[in-house]
């Protein structure tokens, strides 16, 4: 297959709905929240994008593949990359949402970024010429990453990892360097100890969740607290026996319902607040995993919990992953991954970024991509075809800008579709 092929973006979306599409997704969630979910996605076409993973899911599995498949994060954008702890404490950069995750074609993952950095360069107000340079950056960086990946044995591709000293090292200038230092004293604070008072107030002698309707609330029609006393039994057993100790070593004391992300509004998703013997807290978010959005094209999950299908897709993918990360499934059902909150977890804005920080961002985002992919699929046969030359880096700009023209069309349609009132879309902010 020609790597000039990567380029056609056959403009199969004359023959489909998007808003069809979208509203398909929606099956299973909460319906008070899903105008929620299309009011985020109506605030610009780079906020679409994000929440219609499922519909880039649709038109990708119709564009060429080599048949060569590794495990893909399946939702791979600019924002789904960022910083956190490593089980070592040692501050990251990596890929941090694997809600779509699955072994697939291993160009899905490098299309979606790219594109997302079209799109997103569009949102920044970046020219034509600089915001193609940066889709370039990226997918150039992938191949070279992956081109030295494919030359390291296995155990050293597993143990490799960017940490923030290496993200300073490629900042371009001191002022970049200086934002870098910034944004790792920013994720170091977005630690439970931190957030814990903000999240919380005595009632009673016992802490509990605020409620900030409708983003945090508590559902008066179920019993929430046993319901998720269940779940986290279930979900002990997914954690190894010396994780187990630790958990044990804390309490259930509240829980609420939380609204997050945009391709995620809708889906069940809860905070619970546990207690050590001294009141320390620990936060879980217990975030309901549903079927990817990959798998009608790319096959069915191997696994019949899709709790599991997210954390061991994490673990492959990841450098490091989170200590608390399990699975469960619920006593109505409903399947789930748990996982600590925040834990130095930090995206920065990309609005705070000038043109060659963006451009020094996205090179990260694919480096980072490349050892995710090289973790868990054969790096020398993809490397080997990606080649030397930029043929491939010009196909994958071609077609990210052809998409990124597509997404401003299908963002269109979902603004028409709630002035007509065929699609509810709600505003939380007013």
């Amino acid at each position: 297959m020609a790597r000039q092929s990567h380029a056609n973006w056959a403009r199969t979306a004359r023959s489909r709905d998007p808003i069809q599409l979208l509203q398909r997704s929606n099956v299973g969630r909460l319906p008070d929240l899903v105008p929620i979910r299309f009011g985020r996605m109506l605030a610009n076409p780079f906020t679409f994008f994000r929440g219609a993973a499922g519909l880039m899911a649709h038109d990708l599995a119709k564009t060429p593949a080599t048949g060569v498949r590794v495990q893909v994060c399946g939702d791979c954008h600019l924002l789904n990359f960022g910083l956190f702890a490593s089980v070592e404490r040692r501050l990251i950069f990596d890929i941090n949402d694997f809600d779509e995750t699955l072994p697939a074609p291993w160009e899905w993952d490098v299309k979606r970024l790219a594109a997302s950095v079209a799109v997103a360069g569009r949102d920044l107000g970046v020219s034509d010429r600089k915001a193609r340079d940066c889709v370039e950056a990226c997918v150039r960086s992938y191949r070279v990453a992956l081109r030295r990946f494919s030359h390291m044995s296995p155990l050293e591709v597993w143990y490799a990892m960017m940490d923030i000293d290496a993200l300073i090292a490629m900042a371009p200038d001191a002022a970049s360097k200086k934002q870098d230092r910034a944004y790792a004293r920013a994720a170091r604070r977005h630690v439970v100890e931190h957030v814990y008072p903000k999240l919380t107030v005595e009632v009673g002698g016992r802490p509990r969740f605020v409620d900030h309707p409708p983003l945090i609330f508590r559902d008066v029609r179920d019993d929430m607290e046993q319901r998720a006393r269940e779940s986290l039994v279930a979900y002990r057993q997914s954690l190894p026996d010396e994780r187990r100790v630790l958990f044990d070593r804390y309490r259930l004391e509240d829980v609420v319902v939380k609204v997050v992300g945009i391709g995620s509004v809708g889906t069940r998703c809860y905070l619970a607040l546990l207690l050590s013997e001294d009141n320390q807290p620990l936060i879980l978010q217990i975030k309901e995993a549903t079927q990817s959005v990959l798998e009608p094209h790319a096959g069915r999950s191997a696994y019949d919990n899709h709790g599991q299908r997210v954390v061991i897709g994490q673990r492959l993918m990841q450098s490091s992953s989170d200590i608390f990360l399990g699975w469960a499934r619920g006593p109505r059902g409903y399947e789930f991954y748990v996982r600590q909150l925040r834990d130095m977890k930090f995206s920065p804005s990309l609005h705070a970024f000038s043109t060659s920080q963006f451009g020094r961002y996205v090179e990260a985002c694919g480096i980072v991509l490349a050892r995710a992919h090289a973790k868990s699929g054969d790096a020398i046969t993809i490397s080997s075809y990606l080649g030397k030359s930029d043929s491939f880096d010009e196909a994958v700009v071609k077609f990210a800008v052809g998409y990124a023209d597509q997404t401003e069309r299908d963002y269109k349609a979902l603004q028409r579709a709630v002035r007509s009132g065929r699609i509810k879309a709600i505003d939380e902010n007013g």
